[in-house]
């Protein structure tokens, strides 16, 4: 599984998925790093056959009406820890994992849990 983190992620969310064997990256660290448009990283992700985890809503809108990118995780918490935001992956991580095994897929991770939407 080969993800990317957008922007406004801490990078430990990065070092936590590479814990459990993903290939993790952080938007900073690959293409124009900040500068990078959305679409750029929507059309880079879906080159490498990735998942994006992002919490810009713009995302949603592309993957829904254009399916870019065609795996995303949004997160829906607004500003929060970086120690909760990696518990609520701690604990949705099996299940998350299992989601995305399974492109395309969109799935909300927040304070109501974990959703997951299959167009």
């Amino acid at each position: 599984m080969r993800v990317v983190c957008d922007v406004h992620l801490p990078y430990r969310l990065v070092a936590f998925l590479r814990e459990r064997g993903v290939d993790a990256t952080h938007v900073n660290k690959i293409l124009d790093s900040w500068h990078t448009t959305d679409a750029v990283i929507a059309d880079h992700v879906d080159e490498i056959g990735g998942i994006l985890i992002s919490k810009d809503g713009d995302f949603r809108d592309s993957h829904f009406l254009a399916g870019k990118p065609a795996s995303l995780v949004r997160i829906t918490l607004g500003n929060v820890s970086n120690d909760q935001l990696i518990a609520l992956f701690e604990q949705y991580w099996e299940t998350l994992r299992e989601e995305l095994e399974n492109p395309p897929c969109y799935v909300e991770l927040g304070s109501e849990g974990l959703k997951v939407v299959r167009r």
